[in-house]
């Protein structure tokens, strides 16, 4: 995209109104919407809405896109895959596209020994899985996951999950022996202390309160964890943190299980969120970006804890050989277009002139990110640092109206996770709109 969407005068149009009237009807209310965008196609940055209206994608789908929509040779795997064979089940027979993409996601793992993966449909499918094997692997039942954290709403997953209440209200009991724990989320530290003068205190915290007063070592199975917290907020953890807990676990024999559903596969400018620190977990789970907006998901896990007997775990459709293709083609393309780099380079971009506008914005609290995942905390004071949560929903309702797609994340922040093709012109044009929103928002305040 290489103009500026126009500002559009009428969201939704005509025709999005009757789509919007048939979903009333129709969908279940479980599924919330963050505006009235009705797609009509897409194509590498760029959406177009039912009535023409046109946008720069700063989502992707919630992270989803990553080599852009419906890229090229993404496209052509999969027509070619979808002439050949849809489905054949590899929980019964052999499939040499789960295969190779199994051997070629667990070479990618970090650390000198390849990783055994399992292949489903989602991410929650992914975390589903590895709940399951630690606890067989380990003949360990409890679970330490983060406040914040996002893993997904089926049961297992959403027992794991910590970010809003709303996805436990009405569901428990949820899966027992699971503690949550606070997150290292430096901007507002559960223990009101400093970075780097707390010397990580929040991995101490640990050891000294749940090891010490909740629940034995030795009774833990794993830790969950996500090297970046995504729907938390997009929070990254200071340097050290992540590196300390993997220490923690290893001293106690615990399996650490990293989250990379929303950092992975190249969105931080390595393929894996946890490269940033250096840190080779027990397992990794991934969906989102694996196969550019094909429903696929792995579990990857060190060989020697894949010991689960045939029958004890798998799935109708996971591995699907069409998604399969689409995965292959998408990891092609993730590095033969060096897309890895390029999420460096206007990450980098894109977050000093976030940051830039943050010294001059009275409701920018705090920028962060690595890469393309980058998050904008937005504040009714920057000395009290209170959240702006409705703020937060106007400034994304402001990018959309100008033709912008963002997403919040946490109560009061803005995402920034656009395909990684996305180029320098087109950081330009939605930190430009970006801008505009949130200035529309300080001069008005927020409508009630």
């Amino acid at each position: 995209m290489n103009t500026k969407p126009n500002l559009v005068t009428e969201l939704p149009g005509p025709k999005a109104k009757a789509v919007l009237a048939q979903n009333r009807r129709s969908v279940s209310p479980s599924l919330p919407h963050a505006y009235p965008l009705v797609v009509k196609r897409a194509a590498g940055t760029e959406v177009e809405d039912v009535d023409g209206n046109r946008f720069l994608d700063c989502a992707a789908g919630i992270a989803v896109c990553s080599t852009g929509h419906c890229h090229p040779r993404v496209v052509q795997a999969i027509r070619e895959q979808a002439g050949n064979l849809l489905h054949i089940c590899a929980a019964d027979f052999y499939d040499p596209l789960y295969i190779s993409l199994a051997e070629r996601l667990g070479r990618l793992a970090p650390g000198k020994e390849p990783m055994v993966a399992y292949l489903g449909n989602s991410g929650a499918e992914a975390v589903e899985a590895a709940l399951k094997l630690t606890r067989h692997a380990t003949r360990r039942t409890h679970i330490l996951a983060f406040m914040g954290a996002f893993h997904g709403r089926t049961m297992g997953a959403i027992s794991l999950t910590a970010s809003k209440t709303l996805y436990h209200s009405g569901f428990r009991p949820l899966v027992p022996a699971i503690t949550h724990i606070p997150y290292a989320y430096c901007y507002r530290c559960a223990h009101h202390l400093t970075y780097p003068q707390c010397n990580l205190a929040c991995v101490d915290f640990i050891e000294d309160q749940v090891f010490g007063k909740t629940v034995a070592p030795d009774e833990v199975a794993a830790v969950f964890v996500e090297a970046i917290q995504g729907e938390g907020g997009y929070i990254v953890p200071p340097v050290g943190w992540l590196s300390k807990l993997a220490e923690l676990c290893k001293r106690h024999d615990i399996l650490l299980v990293a989250d990379e559903i929303q950092s992975g596969m190249g969105r931080t400018g390595k393929m894996f969120a946890v490269e940033h620190w250096g840190v080779e977990p027990d397992m990794i789970c991934m969906a989102k970006a694996l196969a550019s907006g094909m429903p696929i998901a792995a579990m990857i896990a060190r060989r020697e804890l894949m010991r689960w007997p045939p029958g004890s775990h798998g799935s109708t459709f996971g591995g699907n050989p069409v998604c399969c293709a689409a995965a292959h083609a998408t990891l092609d393309v993730l590095e033969e277009e060096r897309l890895l780099d390029n999420a460096t380079r206007i990450g980098a971009y894109l977050m000093a002139k976030l940051a830039d506008l943050a010294e001059s914005s009275r409701l920018i609290g705090d920028v962060r990110g690595r890469g393309l995942m980058i998050g904008v905390e937005l504040v009714q004071d920057k000395v009290t640092r209170k959240k702006a949560v409705r703020e937060a929903e106007q400034v994304m309702l402001g990018c959309f109206k100008r033709g912008l797609l963002t997403l919040t994340c946490g109560p009061n922040s803005i995402r920034f996770s656009p395909p990684l093709i996305i180029t320098e012109a087109e950081a330009d044009t939605a930190f430009q709109i970006f801008a505009e929103a949130v200035m529309e928002v300080e001069k008005a305040g927020v409508q009630p």
